[in-house]
């Protein structure tokens, strides 16, 4: 699709934009090129460098919207009025007797240096990533409760006043789910938030004073403690965005590769440590070209709940057993289910996810251990051994 040209604007003519100001600036490629491939070694396979970082905080323009970026129709009168008339968006009320032996299980946060990536799952999509030494919260909803939908049915698994100090947000797209108000409002609004594109003037208008929007295949990057970089580069996603009944499409959606880069091999480390958030999205091409774009995933997030209806939701939402081949086409070592066990978005039973997951990564003959099907608040640090709950 086309974009318009970005601009970087400095505090001081930030008012100055906002005015007419005569014709726009010409249209350019929607997505940042890669740079020049280099093979791994002399003879080796060919892979793509990562995209130049793009200033952290950069004022940026946007199209008016992103739908030529569906890679499928959304949902027309027909569909919803059948939705409204089966009642198909809630689980059986026999099946919810289960809610109680959804896994739960809070513990403290694991120790977490530089050279650490830890990883704890908050609930639904919000996780916190602690790696090169910062903090970093995915989609992070701690509210009880979101726009039209059931109060959640598990507790967030880490209390608001034992996260570490926040170094940085990431935000997949703009559904109540996964951005939500209240819980951003709890945060300094020095926080860096990284977001899709066209989302930073909600930001904005909340206070934040350092936002980054990305476009896909597009990243920015924090210092590292101890040296280093940590990269989040935003990939895309097969899913769509809307927060009001006039804006469906404005805004961008897709997920989040975390890389930790070194300066240099040290100790015997890898130079590079990878974790791949998918935020919301249905099965698609994408994923091939995420592990071919970033290789070396260490560990993948994939949703997999809110999957029934599949006549609906099939394109915006992986099933357990898509999420299990998503893994394997991004190449990521091990997978951390998600979206499931919080709020009870669609009309599966609420312990189907996590049967379904289990049952599909042993059918695809990978290592029990590297499923990292964790219980709400519990957590795993990258190296360590995982041991089934």
């Amino acid at each position: 699709m086309s974009v318009e040209t970005d601009r970087t604007l400095t505090d001081q003519d930030a008012q100055s934009a906002a005015k007419p100001a005569g014709p726009r600036p010409p249209a350019a490629p929607p997505t940042a090129p890669e740079r020049p491939a280099q093979p791994v070694r002399p003879g080796g396979p060919v892979r793509p460098q990562p995209p130049v970082p793009r200033p952290v905080g950069a004022r940026r323009f946007w199209p008016r919207s992103f739908a030529d970026r569906l890679t499928a129709p959304l949902p027309d009168v027909r569909a919803l009025l059948r939705v409204v008339r089966e009642g198909s968006l809630r689980p059986d009320p026999a099946t919810l007797a289960d809610i109680v032996r959804l896994p739960y299980a809070p513990g403290p946060l694991p120790e977490a240096g530089p050279g650490t990536v830890a990883l704890t799952w908050a609930g639904h999509a919000s996780w916190v990533v602690r790696i090169g030494g910062l903090t970093v919260l995915t989609d992070p909803v701690w509210s009880r409760r979101i726009l039209g939908t059931p109060p959640r049915v598990t507790p967030p698994g880490v209390a608001w006043a034992d996260l570490p100090p926040v170094d940085a947000v990431v935000i997949s797209h703009n559904h109540y789910d996964h951005l939500d108000a209240p819980t951003l409002r709890r945060l300094p609004r020095r926080t860096h938030l990284f977001v899709p594109a066209g989302l930073g003037r909600w930001c904005r208008r909340r206070g934040f004073t350092s936002v980054t929007e990305l476009d896909w295949w597009e990243a920015a990057e924090l210092a590292a403690r101890e040296g280093g970089r940590v990269r989040f580069e935003f990939v895309p996603a097969h899913h769509w965005s809307r927060r009001t009944l006039t804006d469906t499409c404005r805004s961008l959606w897709g997920g989040w590769v975390l890389t930790r880069s070194y300066p240099r091999a040290e100790g015997g480390r890898r130079p590079e440590q990878r974790v791949y958030f998918a935020g919301d999205t249905g099965y698609g091409h994408w994923f091939t070209e995420i592990g071919r774009r970033c290789p070396g995933i260490d560990v993948a997030l994939l949703p997999v709940g809110a999957y029934e209806p599949r006549w609906m939701l099939k394109p915006v939402h992986t099933s357990p057993e898509e999420a299990v081949r998503a893994c394997a086409d991004v190449g990521a070592r091990a997978m951390a289910p998600m979206h499931y066990a919080t709020f009870l978005l669609s009309a599966e039973p609420p312990l189907a996810p996590l049967e379904r997951v289990r049952a599909a990564w042993a059918a695809a003959g990978r290592a029990r251990g590297d499923l990292w099907d964790l219980p709400v608040g519990a957590s795993r640090v990258l190296g360590e051994a995982v041991r089934s709950p």
